[in-house]
């Protein structure tokens, strides 16, 4: 058996007993990175152990939420806990976007624990480059 000194433990220990695991009502965060690769804004989110059916996206004009619910494994009766450290109950993120993202085609990939958002950049907010005419010719009649 393996035993670690934490001190902090039991009081994280006694705050999840006390208040309870994340609800739907009041969800506990989940860590994120966010980066620009490219053309695409990438969102991602570390959810180990979630059924991909437990997820939820959803955007709202430029408000992204992620909900996640982690659920008990399934255990024999007979089955006795000797250590619980992983939370149990719902997960939440929410994100606001900026105007220059296109909302309506992010993609989502579940693979290994973590949820990667891809983001694309809306084409009006991509960079480009604008040509410059010369002045105009006005051509004397003689």
């Amino acid at each position: 058996m393996l035993m670690r000194t934490d001190p902090f433990r039991e009081l994280d220990r006694i705050a999840q007993h006390l208040m309870g695991p994340g609800t739907w009502s009041r969800p506990s965060a989940m860590p994120m990175d966010a980066y620009r690769d490219g053309d695409q804004y990438v969102i991602a989110l570390d959810l180990p152990g979630i059924d991909p059916d437990a997820l939820d996206i959803d955007v709202e004009r430029n408000m992204l939420t992620v909900r996640a619910e982690r659920r008990p494994s399934a255990r024999s009766e007979s089955a006795q806990t000797e250590l619980s450290e992983r939370p149990l109950g719902v997960f939440s993120r929410q994100v606001v976007l900026a105007d220059t993202l296109d909302t309506e085609r992010i993609a989502a990939d579940y693979e290994a624990g973590v949820l990667t958002l891809r983001i694309p950049i809306a084409e009006r907010a991509r960079p480009r480059k604008i040509s410059v005419r010369s002045g105009s010719r006005r051509e004397l009649d003689g």
